[in-house]
This record gives structure tokens, sequence and C-alpha cells, in this order.
């Protein structure tokens, strides 16, 4: 293989592994735990009802920065709700009408926690409350820097999935009524938040263009270290009728998206947070906000500011969806029939991960599926891919590596060519085409199956990276039980200075191990094919053992779903390649014994 076809697709390789570790490094999370529920004031069931709230006190217009206040006419107790379905467990707070905790709590066939915290063993949280300002659904009067509203509310239950929120409020000595109401459903991870405000005089609510803020939760998974979780991220969404836009949130700042958006939000790497306006046209801006409170906090938040508007009375009505990042749940909102709510339209489902190659990726992910219906494990899932995808690749394996034999063979003529038309590049450049038309040689034969594996390379790094199925999913009980993280054989429980303060190796991990041995012999097989004759010894080295060195250090930490796909690949390549030396050396020896030359020379002649 040439020098310059090894260094591209090592570069190439590079790119593709460095796009993933390019991230903002964000915080981890706390865990705080919920309060206890407490009886509220029962009311008449109704579906879907968003309380009236004309009868309440009045409001008027407000100034920039002008603090609101509540209006104190009588203590209300501080008290929590919770409300449970077949998929979420959720408590909210009358302290500022909040959510405090949303854990998912969704089983299978089995009894088991679909999504569960591996440092817990309990349901994923994906609303953790670690202050006063930062909540799920908080809500501030003016922009997304202000504070939010954390007064107690009155609580009316409208049914056991619904609950109204109301707060008399006084801005400049005039009073106004806001409300909040959630609506869960039975079996979905999505529920409608409305924003109620009545105000007898009419004049609405404008703080310097803006009526109020809504937030996401800050909490958007479980903790995670961003230097040793490093596959994992938080990122900034927002679908603007036309294309998303996609932006890491980078720690202690806060940015805006200057563009209408149909919805918002922000994810993880297996977990979403999604705002969905039923209306988008009164949303005046949309931000992002990765300001940390709290050590060890990953602060991630979509704020969707509310236009300033007049009137007596406003009803926003806004989806929230706090669940996982997959098709299977998000895919019921493309088409009314299929949703509570009757959501279709809003295209949610390209808040999923997408890249360049989610063709090939939904290929493959489809082989995947078809594999799991015959074996239900996905690590055999992923060995059985793996070589199904080599044996296809074959023969373009070994047409290159014929090809860059024949390069070999013709190389001397080149030379001999280039020596002679060295001031003469048009006729450079004809006597080459002569060469490689009697040697039946095509310069991009070469790269072209390159190409071809290149995208296949690259479509598996990504699949097997964020496959939200591998979350979880076992491939040998004790050793590998979650493929979206590493495999551990045994913690680290004492600090070893650079080993797990700054490589952040604090498993033993054998899959890692056992990927730097195959590479390694990788190596050296394809070194002792001859096809690196014209590389010097430091490049070799480098190639042999610089960059597996460099990987394994570079992938420790990886999912092992991840790893075991290069594993298996790197130890089906050498079978391949082993099978590839006996037909390069039989053509090795045809070139010695002077038949190719031969073939060559006589061909020409015919040719003349």
């Amino acid at each position: 293989m040439e020098k310059n076809t090894i260094w591209a697709i090592v570069l190439s390789t590079l790119v593709i592994i460095a796009s993933f570790f390019l991230m903002p490094k964000l915080m981890g999370t706390n865990n705080q735990t919920a309060q206890t529920a407490q009886p509220v004031e029962q009311s008449a069931d109704t579906e879907n009802t968003v309380t009236d709230l004309s009868k309440e006190n009045a409001i008027s217009t407000v100034e920039q920065g002008e603090p609101a206040e509540a209006v104190e006419e009588k203590a209300i107790p501080e008290q929590t709700i919770t409300i449970t379905t077949d998929k979420i467990n959720v408590v909210l707070t009358n302290k500022g009408a909040d959510i405090i905790s949303y854990e998912l709590i969704e089983k299978d066939e089995k009894g088991n926690l679909k999504n569960y915290d591996m440092d817990t063993g309990k349901g994923v949280q994906l609303a953790d409350s670690i202050s006063a300002k930062n909540r799920a659904c908080a809500v501030s009067f003016g922009t997304a820097t202000n504070e939010i509203v954390n007064d107690t509310f009155e609580v009316t239950k409208i049914n056991d999935l619904t609950y109204l929120f109301t707060k008399e409020m006084k801005i400049g000595g005039r009073k106004f009524t806001f409300g909040k109401q959630y609506t869960f459903t039975k079996d979905e991870y999505m529920f409608k938040l409305d924003i109620l405000v009545h105000n007898e005089e009419g004049s609405g609510l404008d703080f310097g263009g803006t009526a109020y803020s809504l937030k996401t939760a800050p909490q958007i998974g479980p903790k995670y270290d961003p230097k040793k979780d490093r596959y994992e991220k938080r990122e900034f969404l927002a679908y603007n009728g036309k294309k998303v836009k996609s932006s890491m949130v980078e720690s202690g700042k806060l940015k805006y998206y200057d563009k209408d958006v149909v919805w918002g939000g922000v994810a993880g790497k297996y977990f979403l947070e999604l705002i969905v306006p039923a209306d988008n046209t009164i949303i005046s801006n949309t931000a992002y906000s990765g300001i940390v409170e709290v050590d060890n906090y990953a602060n991630a938040q979509a704020i969707m500011e509310r236009r300033s508007f007049t009137g007596k009375d406003i009803q926003d009505t806004y989806y929230m969806y706090f669940g996982p990042r997959n098709e299977k749940n998000i895919e019921i909102y493309n088409v009314s029939e299929n949703n509570a709510f009757k959501l279709s339209g809003k295209k949610l489902t390209m808040s999923l991960p997408s890249s360049w190659l989610n063709w090939l990726e939904n290929i493959l992910k489809i082989g995947l599926q078809l594999l799991y219906k015959i074996i239900p494990n996905w690590g055999v899932c992923i060995i059985l891919l793996t070589l199904i995808i080599k044996i296809i690749t074959f023969p373009i394996s070994k047409k290159q590596s014929l090809s860059s034999l024949k390069m070999q063979e013709i190389q001397p003529r080149m030379k001999a060519i280039q020596d002679k038309y060295k001031d003469n590049q048009p006729k450079l450049q004809e006597e080459m085409q002569k060469l490689y038309k009697e040697a039946n040689y095509n310069p991009l034969s070469g790269c072209l199956p390159i190409l071809l594996q290149f995208l296949i390379v690259m479509a598996m790094f990504y699949l097997f990276n964020g496959y939200f199925e591998f979350r979880g999913a076992s491939f040998i009980k004790g050793w590998v039980p979650d493929l979206s993280v590493g495999d551990s054989v045994y913690t680290i429980k004492k600090e070893i200075p650079f080993i797990t303060t700054f490589l952040h190796m604090t498993d033993i991990r054998l899959l890692p191990v056992i990927y730097l041995i195959s590479q390694l012999v990788s190596g050296m097989i394809t070194q002792n094919n001859g096809m690196s004759a014209g590389q010097n010894k430091a490049q070799m080295k480098l190639m042999m053992y610089g960059l597996p060195i460099f990987f394994f250090f570079l992938l420790y930490n990886a999912p092992s779903g991840l790893i075991l796909y290069w594993l298996t690949s790197n130890i089906l390549g050498v079978a391949q390649q082993l099978i590839i030396n006996k037909v390069v050396k039989q053509k090795k020896d045809e070139m010695a014994s002077g038949k190719t030359s031969k073939a060559v020379t006589v061909k020409a002649k015919n040719r003349r």
C-alpha cells in the first residue's frame, strides 16, 4: 500500500474519532430526593380542561426591570404532588409551580426498568431540582436572565393527571392572576403545560418586549464526567421549519438562537427535553444555557421567551417531551392519531441524532434489528453484522491490495518515464497514460475501495456510538453488562497519579486491551505482506506501534459496543489479510518468474 494512501486512511480515521471528543466540557449532575406528596384539594374530573381565571383579580402594564411580587393575602403551605403513569413518576411543587422530579419508570416484559441510572439503580432522572433557581418548567417574567417565579401557588386537582397552580401577583401596585396547568397522559412521555394570565384592565404583560420565559429542566440524564465519559454530550436543538440547528451547550454561558422555531430543546446522547409551543408565533427568542450554579452539575437548558401581549386573558399551550431520545417514542407525534395530544406536522423525529450518512446508518440499523429477532443479544448481533460486512467487502479489500501490487510492478518504468520527461509535462502525462493502459492499471482503482470502506467505517462508528438500544443491553453478564459504556473487570479505588487523574482510567477494561493486541497483530501481518516496502523504518514503527497505542488511550472509555465492533473488525481483518497475503505472494512469484512482465509486453506489442 502506498505511503500517501496509508496516511489518507489514518488522517480520515482521526477526523472521525476526533469529532466525538471535540465537545464542550460540561460538569456532572447531582441528585436531590423529591419530597413526600401532600394531599391537595380535589375538584370534579374533566378531560384536558384549562381552568378559566376570569374570576380572579386584575393586572396592568409592567415596566422592564420592575419586580413582580406575590400578593400574600393568606399563607399557603408548601406541598408536593406525585403523579405516576406507565412511563414516569413526576413530582410537582407549588413552590414556583414547577416539576422537581421526573423519573422514567417504564419497564420491559420481564419487569425490569428500561431506562435506569447505573449509579443509583433507579429510573433515569430528567428533572432533578438542585436549587430554587434551577427547576423544570420554571417561568421568569421577562427575559431568560431574570429570576424565576418562586412564590407559593394554590393547587387545584382537575383530575388524576391534571393539576392547576394559580397565584395572584403584583407589579407596580397593580395585580394579575398567573396560572400553570399540567396535563399528563397514561402511556406517553409528553405532557402539556398551559400558561394562563388574567387581568381585568386588559393591558397585558410587557417587560421590554417580553412577557415571560419558559425553561426546560437543567437535567437531561444520569450524571456523567465530561472527561471520563467523553462520548456523552449536551446539545441545544431547534427546528425552524426547514432544518435543525444543533449546537453544543457551553458550560457557564447563555446564547441566543436568532431564528423562528417550531420547537426547541436540549439533548444528551440518549435522552431529550423539548418545548413545542402550540403556536410558535408567540415566541420572540430562543436561548440555551449552560450556566453552572453548583459544582459537578451539568446545567443545560433550553429557554423560550414569549412576546409581550395585551388583553385580559391569555392561554399559551406548550407540549413538553422529557424522555428517551429514540425513534419509537418520538415518531408517534408525526401522526395525530398515534398520540394523546393529536400532534402532527412538527417533525419531532428530526431531534434524533443524524449525520450525512443517515441512509447508510439506517441500512446497518435494519441489519442489526433483523439479526436481533433471530438472536436477542445485541453484542452477538454486532459481531454477526461485522462478519457480514467483512464478507461483502472482502473482494474490495483484495482488489485494493492487488492494485497496490500492480503499482509496485510498474514503479520502475514510471520512474524511468518521470526522469526522461521531467522537463516536458505534456509528454510525461502522455507516456504515463500509455503505461497505465499497457499495464491495465487504473490509478483510481485503489481509491474507490478505500472510499467505500471509509464510508462503512464512518457509518458504523456513528451507529455503534449512539444506538439507543445498546443502552443497558448486556453482552456477557459480569463482563459487559451494558454496551453503551466501557466494560469493567475491576474498579480502581485509589487515586493513581496520571493514570486515574489525567487519563481517567478508573476501571480496568479488558476489551480495549484485546483491541490493542488485535491492532498490533493486524499491523504486523499487513507489513509482512511486503506492501510497505516504500516506507522507511520510522514510518513502519509509527504504523505498527504508535497508532494502535494512541487509539488504545483514545478509545479506552468508549462504549463497549463500539469497541466490540472495532475488535471484531480487526480480528476478521487479520483473517482476511492472511488470505490476501497468499494471493499477493502468488502474484509476486509470477512477477519474479517474469510471467507478468511478459504478459504486459505482449499486450503492449499487440496494441501497437
